[in-house]
């Protein structure tokens, strides 16, 4: 297990480094800004060598800086994206090494690109835009090959994306309210808005049956002007084409639970990001969970074949892959079907089974660490 290192957190810290978003910002971003922030303090290393994919316009330039990478490896299929990250490293002189490349990570063969750029890396991160690569099995499976052609063994690869498993949950329940409620819908057709306090989302098509791939819907928060167009990321395949590709599954884990897990180390920093997001004890108030509760961290790992034992992924059903991968999702969550009154927020701490089912497990990478780091609950 890998534990956070740094001490428990103390009262609020002084003014943030340079790399916190401005106040300014609105309260998702600085919430998603945070997040990052937090996985790679957990999991970069100094003198690292870093491919970052979709890596945008440099925004986590300085978080590169403060957790002393060796190296960096920007990738990104867009040209201005490329070219603002490239003029932000050159123009703040930063002191770890960078390429820059035009390449969309879940169409093209990276490591007939990047032979000479600095790899194998030590890890490879999808901070911000995984769902891309879900338009198709194709380009999702293209995306995990090149992810393992790029790590050395016993690197990782981490990321957030939008947790598919709690839109679905909230989907479902929008249904069920609709037909308890004779609300008066045509025949045939279901609700296809998602609504809370912080953000809307929208499917494009009216359905009761999602696709493995390609699912689109639009995600607006309440201060946004505009939306942004995602794919829904289907876990399951996910981890199977991870694993096809040679990497193995180690932890997925709703943001909200990821937090509490690691709540005596950042709730100091959380507290930098916006004084509205915790409690003066450092728990998550409505409006911030309901915000982190949207996203999910994911973690694989390529295995180090010297390393005994290597970590290694429950084996899912071969065939049809009948448990993890129907054409619809079943139930109001593909981790685990539980009925609905005995939900919780967040995630249950589970892990896939011989069945292809989620059950309980430990903690996992992410997990609670030392108990001289843990906040004591109840309070």
């Amino acid at each position: 297990m890998i534990a956070p290192t740094a001490p428990a957190a103390a009262p609020p810290p002084p003014p943030p480094p340079s790399s916190f978003v401005s106040r300014a910002e609105s309260a998702h971003h600085r919430l998603y800004e945070f997040a990052k922030t937090a996985l790679i303090k957990i999991f970069v290393f100094p003198y690292a060598t870093v491919c970052d994919l979709y890596c945008g316009g440099g925004a986590d330039t300085d978080k590169w800086d403060e957790a002393q990478i060796g190296h960096y490896i920007g990738i990104d299929a867009s040209t201005s994206g490329i070219s603002e990250a490239r003029e932000i490293w050159e123009s703040q002189r930063k002191p770890y090494t960078a390429e820059f490349c035009e390449l969309d990570p879940s169409i093209e063969n990276l490591d007939s690109y990047l032979q000479d750029k600095g790899i194998p890396a030590d890890i490879v991160c999808c901070l911000q835009h995984l769902h891309l690569c879900f338009e198709s099995e194709e380009r999702a499976r293209s995306l995990l090959h090149n992810v393992s052609s790029l790590l050395k063994p016993g690197g990782y690869f981490f990321g957030i994306t939008p947790d598919s498993s709690t839109i679905w949950t909230k989907y479902q329940k929008n249904v069920e309210a609709s037909h308890s409620k004779g609300s008066g819908l045509k025949p045939n057709t279901v609700p296809n808005c998602i609504r809370s306090e912080n953000y809307v989302i929208t499917f494009e098509v009216e359905e009761e049956k999602f696709p493995l791939f390609g699912k689109k819907y639009q995600l607006k928060f309440s201060n946004d002007i505009t939306s942004e167009t995602h794919c829904l990321v289907h876990f399951p395949s996910l981890i199977r084409l991870a694993r096809e590709a040679g990497l193995e599954y180690v932890e997925m884990q709703n943001l909200t639970e990821f937090y509490d897990d690691n709540r005596a180390q950042f709730a100091g920093m959380l507290f930098s990001y916006g004084v509205n997001f915790v409690d003066p004890r450092g728990k998550l108030l409505a409006r911030s969970y309901d915000m982190l509760g949207l996203y999910s961290t994911f973690v694989f790992q390529k295995p180090d074949p010297d390393v005994v034992p290597p970590i290694m992924t429950p084996m899912l059903q071969d065939g049809n892959h009948a448990h993890e991968e129907r054409h619809e999702w079943i139930g109001s969550s593909w981790r685990q079907q539980i009925p609905a009154d005995e939900e919780k927020p967040g995630h249950a701490d589970t892990s896939l089974g011989p069945s292809g089912i989620l059950v309980e497990h430990e903690k996992g990478i992410l997990g609670p660490g030392p108990a001289d780091l843990r906040f004591q609950d109840p309070f």
